[in-house]
């Protein structure tokens, strides 16, 4: 006999029934709500400050409204709640929609702002889309909102009426509060440079990329993880390879995979903005049923949880069809792994930020040097102690585009090609003022012959300002001079 619930979801749309299920599998009552009670609200942070100004402002224009405005954090813990309805907030009282307790799926099941945070994306539940009765009461519009830094999920608006309310406009004013939050998050944050959005990249690895004869020798750390991976593909074992964002977990996948069956073809699927998800689906899962491809799935981690229920799916009925595993999945660690997608990973393995491979900095430069300037790059010993010296919070990534810029600009490679980020050993984000005055320092000490004492006297300072500003920036004299 097939569940009653079953007939209820066929209706829905596939976000819906998706997330009807993933309710259904997290056992929570359809009856009742009991989410999880915090006792703790971080009234702190950028979000709730940011979230709490732009929800009084729209508070302003809905005075007359039964409408409850919220904010929560990337985990469901609703951090604010402001509503004017004496008749609305006793209401939500009762079910506990309220600042301190969580509301994500694993603790209410299918409602609005569960559903944003799970998919990342914009959504409204009405009635009875909601998975618990004592939910169908309202409507509920919500949004994620995206921190403009990093572009990690910082957590979610919320609106709820009545049901019976129209809710023809409850997103739009949903999405515009998003928006404004995030915008003064970033007006807030130093003035720093929004991170793009993802777009959902498909293209071919191609073999003179990742050909293990172009590349220098490297160190254990890197060769060992390659040949877990070698051993794992030609095993036809389901491959995750973790590592922080930048640490070459496309690239050791791909080697990997051509060094098992070099003929193939090697596909690089990155994760797509919410709203592209289909799009990109329909774009690249049919070489998942060819013999010669590889699909290399980026950042899972960052997948709509439906959308990695989907993947899931065709991953298993391809894995099913025989032959060799045809994917490979990346993410930042292996407990990022979306639910859906972690019990079909055989063997997880961990690629070693460059920080903690200091002997692959120089081979590296020296690669993608010469892969740029197509020639050999030389570099004097203080460019080359720079580069060593240097953290690489970016890994990989951030080395290859240093390398693009400083090879653009000379075949011997001095500190004054460098960029002055390579120099910077501060911990801190600095404002848009603060790089420039960074930047600018480094400039002037890079300079052939140029001291402290010279340097000071063209950027307008004193010696003990200059070497406090040094200090401020994590800059060492030394490091600059050839």
């Amino acid at each position: 006999m097939e569940h009653p619930q079953v007939h209820v979801t066929r209706s829905f749309a596939p976000r819906l029934r998706a997330s009807w299920r993933r309710s259904e599998r997290y056992g929570v009552p359809e009856d009742e709500v009991l989410p999880v009670f915090s006792g703790a609200v971080d009234t702190g942070s950028l979000l709730y400050e940011c979230g709490t100004e732009v929800l009084r402002g729209l508070q302003t224009t809905l005075a007359n409204e039964p409408i409850s405005l919220m904010i929560t954090d990337s985990e469901g813990l609703v951090l604010n709640r402001l509503c004017t309805d004496v008749s609305m907030t006793r209401s939500l009282d009762k079910v506990y929609l309220a600042p301190g307790f969580y509301y994500a799926e694993s603790n209410a099941g299918t409602n609005g702002l569960g559903l944003a945070l799970a998919d990342r994306a914009p959504s409204l539940v009405r009635a009875g889309e909601h998975y618990c009765t004592d939910l169908r009461g309202y409507t509920c519009a919500a949004v994620p909102v995206l921190d403009p830094l990093t572009g990690t999920l910082a957590g979610s608006v919320n609106l709820t009426t009545w049901s019976e309310q129209s809710s023809e406009l409850l997103l739009a004013l949903a999405q515009a509060a998003a928006g404004n939050t995030a915008a003064l998050m970033l007006a807030r944050a130093s003035g720093r440079i929004a991170r793009p959005t993802p777009r959902g990249e498909v293209f071919r690895v191609y073999a003179d990329r990742v050909d293990p004869g172009t590349l220098p020798r490297l160190s254990p750390a890197w060769t060992t993880a390659l040949a877990e991976t070698r051993a794992a593909l030609a095993g036809g074992r389901v491959v995750a390879v973790v590592g922080e964002p930048g640490a070459g977990k496309t690239a050791l996948a791909s080697l990997a995979h051509r060094a098992v069956r070099p003929r193939d073809r090697v596909l690089n699927a990155r994760p797509p903005a919410p709203d592209d998800v289909d799009t990109w689906l329909t774009l690249w899962t049919p070489e998942l049923t060819k013999d010669d491809t590889c699909v290399i799935v980026s950042g899972v981690d960052a997948l709509p949880a439906w959308a990695a229920g989907e993947l899931a799916r065709l991953f298993a009925e391809a894995r099913a069809a025989g032959g060799l595993v045809p994917f490979v999945l990346t993410a930042e660690d292996a407990g990022a792994l979306p639910a859906a997608l972690s019990p079909l990973v055989d063997r997880v393995v961990e690629v070693p930020a460059l920080r903690f491979r200091p002997d692959d900095v120089l081979p590296l430069a020296h690669h993608f040097a010469r892969r740029d300037r197509g020639r050999d790059v030389t570099f004097t010993s203080a460019a080359s102690r720079a580069l060593m010296a240097y953290d690489w919070p970016e890994n990989a990534k951030q080395l290859r585009r240093v390398m693009r810029e400083a090879a653009a600009r000379s075949d011997v490679v001095d500190t004054q090609h460098l960029p002055a980020e390579v120099f910077t050993g501060v911990g801190h984000r600095l404002s848009r003022l603060q790089a420039l005055e960074r930047d600018e320092i480094v400039r002037c000490l890079s300079e052939p012959g140029t001291t402290v004492v010279h340097a000071a006297a063209r950027l307008g300072m004193g010696r003990a300002t200059l070497y406090r500003k040094m200090a401020q920036y994590g800059l060492n004299a030394r490091q600059l001079k050839s």
